[in-house]
């Protein structure tokens, strides 16, 4: 089950806009470059025509392999989608892989179709999962990065008072930092880091042993929402 909330139609194509910038930025420098090459060759048709090729090849290249190559790289985000706080992941909530970052970019050709991706926001909006043909095909979802006010608490109301306002910047960093990287950890890995966590933070504010049978994030989650609704966050 995801516990990561779904980005829509507004926050990715905020993300594919930067994108779209920086692939323009990237192929409006190449095509300067090849007019610098092209002009000295004058009336060598033959290079020039060789020369155009190549540039049309790599401005190609660019154009379909930016977003795989960025989010395999970049672990399922884009420079657009990490301003943003966006990543691709797995439906598991496991980091997504290389070749589902293959297939999910290939199926954009058709997702663009035939404007403004206009399959791709009519599947954005219809599927539960709020997935473009390419996240269907790749098995992957869309999700907001980043730990927002109304993110960090999403299994239960926080009605409890910890005392939140009492850890330390570096304390809530850890907190943070966990929630919004605990999909890109191994099962086991996540468990026993949010219970190690949890248990110091608990310790730190005078809240008793934790249960072993909690996995330890509920009680982060609450910590987090708890501390910036004290107004404590910065």
């Amino acid at each position: 089950m995801l516990e990561f909330p779904l980005a829509g139609v507004g926050s990715r194509f905020l993300a594919l806009a930067i994108d779209t910038l920086i692939q323009a930025v990237l192929i409006a420098g190449l095509t300067i470059v090849g007019l610098l090459i092209l002009v000295p060759a004058g009336g060598v048709f033959g290079y020039a025509m060789w020369a155009i090729a190549i540039l049309i090849a790599i401005a190609f290249a660019i154009y379909t392999g930016y977003f795989a190559l960025f989010e395999v790289l970049w672990n399922g985000q884009t420079p657009g989608k990490r301003q943003v706080g966006l990543r691709v992941i797995d439906v598991s909530g496991r980091p997504i892989t290389a070749y589902a970052a293959i297939i999910r970019n290939l199926l954009r050709l058709v997702d663009q179709l035939p404007g403004f991706y206009a399959i791709a926001i009519v599947s954005v909006l219809v599927t539960e999962r709020h997935q473009r043909l390419g996240d269907l095909a790749a098995g992957t979802v869309v999700v907001h990065d980043r730990v927002e006010p109304s993110d960090v608490a999403p299994r239960a109301e926080v009605t409890a008072r910890h005392g939140a306002e009492r850890l330390t910047p570096e304390e809530v960093v850890l907190v943070e930092g966990f929630l919004r990287r605990r999909h890109e950890l191994d099962p086991l890995v996540r468990l026993n880091t949010a219970r190690q966590i949890a248990a110091r933070m608990a310790g730190r504010l005078g809240l008793g042993a934790v249960d072993p049978a909690d996995d330890g994030e509920r009680l982060l989650e609450q910590l987090a929402a708890e501390y910036r609704a004290s107004g404590s966050y910065r």
